[in-house]
């Protein structure tokens, strides 16, 4: 059994090494997109960069004949999201998107929506004038005309430009630690936090820290999963859902 994983998340690599672990002899590919210099790589074969399109990943499931397609990339990559919908359509492979669940506002929290980069950026003039941006080095062109907003940008690699021009980098990977949060919205003296709901532990010291600074906090929703895939919410789901599968 052949399974191609659309991986980049923690979820992914989790995945990728219970399949490789399970002793059964599953061939295990992860494909990760590139965007990052240093990527954690999973167990098993690793494939990294693009595929052309939907009409690409299909021709590669048919080609190196896989079995399952799990996509399993960040909440917000959405265009691969439904390229492997379409493609997985045309090669007729069973399709499952892992995706962890969603942050929630608590009691405390305030929080603003929006649902892209594009229509938070003006929201912020409003909410506070130094910010504190999680929202990765992609899409910083949304903010680049707010000459009058200071911006903290943490992500993983450097960002290029366009960006804003009042800004200073953080680079770092999580997780990270309220007490680690907290000190950096004192430090910068941050009055609002931006981030996407991507979910998941490892970077939801933040939205604890904000509350308890009484800070807003402006969520960009994620996009939706391809309509008709089935969601599973963590590597142990996925991996029950494979077993139907064999």
């Amino acid at each position: 059994m052949h399974i191609l994983v659309l991986g980049g998340t923690t979820e992914a690599r989790a995945l990728a090494e219970s399949l490789h672990a399970d002793g059964s002899g599953t061939r295990v590919t992860t494909s990760l997109a590139g965007r990052v210099a240093a990527p954690r790589l999973p167990p098993g074969e690793v494939r990294i960069g693009g595929f052309g399109g939907a009409e690409g990943l299909a021709a590669w499931l048919r080609e190196h004949q896989v079995d399952v397609l799990i996509d399993a990339t960040h909440p917000f990559a959405g265009t691969i999201s439904f390229n492997a919908a379409r493609a997985a359509d045309q090669a007729h492979v069973p399709l499952l998107a892992l995706r962890r669940p969603g942050w929630a506002p608590v009691a405390g929290d305030d929080w603003h929506f929006a649902d892209s980069l594009e229509e938070a950026a003006p929201v912020l003039p409003g909410l506070g004038r130094r910010v504190f941006l999680t929202t990765g080095r992609m899409g910083l062109a949304a903010f680049a005309g707010l000459e009058d907003l200071w911006f903290l940008v943490r992500s993983v690699d450097a960002p290029q430009p366009p960006h804003p021009p009042r800004m200073r980098i953080l680079l770092d990977r999580g997780p990270f630690t309220l007490d680690g949060e907290r000190e950096l919205l004192r430090h910068h003296r941050i009055d609002v936090l931006v981030t996407k709901d991507s979910g998941a532990a490892a970077t939801s010291a933040k939205l604890t820290a904000a509350r308890e600074a009484g800070i807003p906090v402006l969520v960009v929703r994620r996009p939706p999963v391809p309509e008709g895939v089935p969601v599973a919410t963590t590597p142990a789901q996925a991996l029950a859902w494979v077993a139907t599968r064999v």
